[in-house]
């Protein structure tokens, strides 16, 4: 999972990138309103890509995982109805 959403994330910031210098190297000759439109497209990508790269997996259980403390993972396993082996 977690390289799945590394490389959805490199292609998305590829894509931005390839975007952005296409706008204003290639496309700004011809038109630059459409330009501008592909620098707003390409300014969505990255929070976007953000999101997909930190999105938990349902294989992700980080919920489950031990803090360290002792005292503390004890009270949260009876809270949660948990009995931990001794």
């Amino acid at each position: 999972m977690l390289a799945r959403r590394r490389h959805v994330y490199f292609a998305m910031m590829g894509t931005c990138i390839t975007l952005f210098v296409l706008a204003w190297g290639v496309v700004r000759l011809w038109s630059i309103p459409a330009a501008v439109a592909m620098c707003v497209v390409a300014m969505v990508i990255p929070p976007v890509a953000a999101m997909v790269a930190n999105r938990r997996g349902p294989d992700d259980r980080w919920w489950d995982d031990p803090s360290g403390d002792p005292k503390s993972d004890e009270w949260w396993d009876e809270l949660d109805g948990k009995k931990r082996p001794r």
